[in-house]
């Protein structure tokens, strides 16, 4: 930080939001609280935080809700100056990524801790945009902003121009020994997946702002992977080659293997029959496109584009995630697609986790592991006591994209509830369900310093009683599907500090020793492709 900043004692803040204007409205009352508290913290240490935009009485928020409006904002900012992004709400990275890419000063991420106003997860997209793109930034998150180790980062910070975090859970793993069979088994398999290649089929890049969830192609293809490029238009006009039959067959398949379905009868805000057959269409025309173009894997953006024509995909993604499912037969022959498996798909087109789960999928099903993953988001967090449970228990969240093979009760211990209409104005039908306890391996892929990169780490998803699980699901979104995951060897401050996404990937081993042996061979056939692979936390380098 230059000395007359230091003496300014002066830092703007800046609000990125949503593109959606009834979600930035929404979350607007948390926003203001937020800046209020941020300002009450850098007054105690003589500094001023001026806010770089002003509250818009139109709009009613206050935020930077376009790529245009951003560039506008950065124009009256010193770049030389300290800059605060603070978030309560999910942004749109490239809201701001432009000016943020050629500030100078140093830049402070910072996020609420809460369930409900999703600021944390927006913000460590954030963090993995400003990774990918080799922009330096600290990050702090608090409940209240007056806990002591908000205090004593933002001291630091505002000392220094930056902020440290403890990072003593990560390893190299260039540097870890591991068994002899285990490297070996990844490394086989990474030559033969690299050999055969693969296609992802991406169904327009982009989501939701997320720069972190592109992944350049000429670091994609040497891992063998290459991208279909297909668009949403394609998708929603194969919906119309499927048949009203073929929708009402799929429905039924639903029915019979037990999933519930919380109809009503208003448009507007229920889950709706119509809606869901045009769901069951979407996932059949999404299964014939992969088959045509040869995709291993498909992403769906969904939010914008397709939001304003169809419902929700997000039954479909979860439906398309797990080996059963209501089977799709071939328009031209007539043959069964995909016979026997699932075709992984990465919620909003997240590269990174469209890579992590093709893998994933194709090394599981080689070691004879339930191969079903997905992605989740880092949604929050709390400690629990209670019902042999006495740890941080994270929510893992997401949209809908968990297979029911997850669940407790599979497909009969799943509904599927109306998306929010804040986010989904058409509707649409979740896949929800409580993830059953047991072992997981979790990942992330993600591009730091133009190349790829991996994090790996084990945890256990724990059973909490069903008011707790309730409790936490109000707090979040509760249409849905859920996991409490406890991270091994993992601090939440870690987790915050190190993770560069809002997702993290995940899928169950048979049993604990298999959750760390399988961790090891994922490691390796990572590195194998060119990955920079990290192991984050308690995994074994070996049996003992």
């Amino acid at each position: 930080m230059k000395t007359r900043n230091l003496h300014s004692k002066r830092a703007y803040l800046v609000a990125n939001g949503d593109l959606r204007l009834p979600a930035n409205q929404k979350c607007w009352a948390a926003q203001s609280n937020m800046e209020s508290a941020l300002a009450q913290a850098f007054r105690k240490e003589g500094w001023k935080l001026v806010r770089a935009h002003p509250y818009d009485a139109r709009l009613k928020h206050g935020f930077i809700d376009s790529q245009k409006r951003g560039l506008e904002v950065f124009r009256t900012i010193d770049p030389e100056f300290p800059l605060v992004v603070a978030e309560s709400v999910w942004q749109y990275s490239q809201h701001i990524l432009p000016g943020l890419h050629t500030h100078r000063g140093p830049i402070l991420t910072v996020a609420n801790w809460s369930g409900t106003w999703p600021g944390l997860v927006g913000m460590l997209n954030l963090n993995g945009s400003l990774t990918k793109m080799g922009v330096p930034y600290s990050s702090l998150w608090s409940e209240d902003f007056t806990d002591a180790f908000f205090r004593d980062g933002l001291k630091e910070w505002l000392q220094t121009g930056r902020v440290t975090h403890d990072q003593s859970h990560v390893r190299d793993f260039q540097l870890v020994k591991i068994p002899d069979a285990d490297r070996k088994l990844g490394q086989d398999f990474a030559r033969r997946f690299r050999r055969r290649k693969a296609i992802l089929g991406v169904f327009d890049e982009g989501c939701m702002g997320m720069h972190n969830a592109i992944v350049p192609d000429e670091i994609l293809n040497p891992t063998g992977v290459f991208k279909e490029r297909l668009s949403q238009s394609t998708l929603f006009a194969g919906m119309r080659d499927v048949s009203d039959s073929e929708a009402k067959e799929a429905l039924a398949w639903y029915r019979k293997k037990g999933l519930v379905f919380r109809f009503g009868s208003d448009e507007a805000t229920d889950l709706t029959e119509r809606q869901v057959l045009e769901q069951c269409k979407m996932y059949i025309a999404a299964v014939r496109l992969a088959d045509e173009f040869g995709c291993s894997a498909i992403g769906i953006q969904y939010q914008q584009g397709l939001k304003d024509l169809t419902p929700a995909s997000d039954l479909v993604e979860g439906t398309l995630n797990n080996i059963d499912r209501p089977p799709v037969k071939s328009l031209k022959t007539g043959r069964v697609l995909f016979p026997r498996e699932a075709l992984p798909h990465f919620n909003e087109v997240d590269e990174c986790a469209g890579l992590d789960g093709l893998i994933t999928y194709q090394l599981w099903r080689e070691l004879g592991y339930p191969p079903e993953n997905t992605l989740h988001d880092l949604r929050w967090g709390r400690h629990f006591k209670g019902a042999g449970v006495d740890d941080y228990v994270w929510v893992f969240l997401i949209s809908g994209a968990a297979p029911p093979a997850h669940f407790n009760g599979g497909w009969r211990g799943a509904v599927s509830e109306r998306q929010p209409p804040m986010y989904f104005r058409l509707g649409g039908g979740t896949l929800k369900g409580v993830s059953k306890p047991g072992h997981i391996v979790w990942s992330r892929c993600f591009v730091e310093d133009g190349r790829l990169c991996a994090d790996i780490g084990t945890a256990r998803v724990v059973d909490l009683p069903r008011a707790e699980t309730e409790r936490r699901w109000r707090e979040t979104t509760p249409q849905w599907p859920i996991m409490h995951a406890v991270l091994e060897g993992v601090s939440r401050d870690q987790m915050m500090a190190r993770h560069k996404s809002n997702h993290i990937q995940v899928v169950y081993a048979p049993d604990e020793a298999a959750g760390h042996r399988s961790a090891r061979i994922k490691a390796s056939a990572f590195a194998e492709l060119g990955l920079r692979v990290a192991l984050c936390g308690s995994v074994r380098s070996s049996e003992s």
